[in-house]
């Protein structure tokens, strides 16, 4: 009996040593880093159409070089608006997050950013020098060093040359975007900045003077191109332009270049006035819990396969010189998109917008809620106002044919 009570024991001795070894190893098996990341939409190489899946490379980077699992959350934003406004709500935190110029430096004013260790992006040394030190135009105040350059280019319009004739003598100037017959084929950015900014430039305005008066000259050219506005849009441009279901829109060049894959009636051109010129960069946010590995993540974006996988896939200017250098990118890029990103752009007049101050913000919001108010709520109280006059004088209609019906009944 005593043997039988030991074995048992020893048997369920056994079992539980057994059981405890498999949970533990199932345990480490499921420790996972996740590494959230926050980027524009359409903005890298994701695996569609043949092209390379950069996020699962790093996941297989990181398993492989640096013995650690790790899954990248990655979800998209439309606007540098809305993008600060989750991140400063701080309801989600984000690793890496992929800002334009004047917003970085909004967030760094702010305290919102982590500053960089270059010695843990040994790539940053493929970074041209043009987007480094004293040229980061945005950071040139910081004694730190908050983003490394992802992409950078300038905004254009892009119409349809089935829809807008190619004779038309707007076409070169942001005019074309204000032209009457066009109406309901014009789509505009739905962001603040963007949207002042093609008023600005049309009428030859310093886009980071904060000087009101200019803002509302601005304001009055919008409102005035709200008349025959199809639509404010961002990343529904896309399906908008590539279906030609709208004829003319203000965009970044990179996109029309993937829009001009889906449709070869699209065409383009820099704004003989100026335009906007931009970088967008990667940062680590204040509240990141995966530090050392967003620098890896950086660091990864920077190496000269992966950096030209996005190149590709987006049809952005990279800052990365072994891109720009390197005979095959020039090849499968094409003629036409160099020329459009790299040489037709040196050409042109720019100017960067830069952070405004919190008045200069505060100016903004309320000029662009009257925009949006005036395209949408004012028609509606016009339609509505029309709507209750016909009412009130179909009720006084309706009255006056009763008392006449009564008055007849008793003469």
């Amino acid at each position: 009996m005593k043997k039988h009570i030991s074995r048992l024991l020893v048997l369920c001795f056994l079992v539980s040593l057994c059981a405890t070894t498999v949970f533990t190893s199932c345990d480490k098996e499921e420790e996972v880093l996740t590494l959230y990341v926050y980027n524009w939409g359409e903005y890298i190489s994701d695996g569609s159409e043949g092209s390379e899946d950069v996020n699962k490379e790093f996941e297989r980077y990181c398993k492989e070089e640096l013995g650690i699992t790790v899954e990248v959350n990655y979800s998209t934003f439309a606007s540098n608006e809305s993008m600060y406004a989750k991140v400063s709500s701080g309801s989600t935190k984000y690793d890496v997050i992929i800002p334009s110029d004047y917003m970085i430096e909004r967030m760094v004013e702010e305290e919102m950013l982590q500053p960089l260790n270059l010695d843990m992006i040994p790539n940053y040394q493929y970074i041209d020098d043009d987007f480094k030190g004293e040229n980061i135009y945005y950071e040139d105040d910081s004694d730190e060093l908050y983003s490394v350059p992802y992409f950078y280019g300038m905004i254009g319009i892009i119409y349809n040359t089935s829809i807008v004739d190619e004779n038309d003598e707007q076409i070169g100037s942001w005019d074309l975007m204000w032209d009457e017959q066009y109406k309901g084929d014009i789509l505009q950015f739905n962001n603040s900045r963007d949207a002042f900014g093609t008023a600005q430039y049309k009428l030859g305005l310093d886009v980071n003077d904060e000087d009101e008066e200019k803002w509302r000259l601005a304001l009055d050219e919008l409102l005035e191109q709200k008349k025959i506005v199809q639509g404010y849009v961002m990343d529904e441009i896309f399906n908008k332009m590539q279906s030609g279901s709208a004829a003319i829109a203000a965009y970044y060049a990179g996109d029309y270049l993937s829009m001009y894959e889906d449709n070869e009636d699209l065409a383009f051109f820099y704004p003989q006035e100026g335009t906007n010129s931009y970088i967008d960069a990667m940062c680590i946010p204040k509240n990141a819990e995966n530090y050392e590995l967003a620098h890896h993540y950086i660091n990864f974006m920077c190496r000269h396969d992966i950096a030209m996988a996005n190149a590709l896939y987006t049809y952005y200017a990279s800052p990365v010189t072994t891109v720009v250098e390197d005979p095959e990118y020039q090849d499968e890029m094409g003629e036409y998109a160099i020329d459009i990103l790299y040489n037709q752009a040196e050409d042109v007049p720019s100017q960067a917008y830069l952070n405004l101050s919190p008045e200069g913000l505060a100016m903004q919001n309320v000029l662009w809620e009257q925009l949006k108010a005036k395209s949408s709520i004012g028609n509606g109280i016009y339609i509505g106002c029309g709507v209750i006059l016909v009412v009130l004088a179909a009720i006084g209609v309706y009255q006056l044919i009763k008392k006449r019906r009564w008055a007849r009944l008793y003469d």
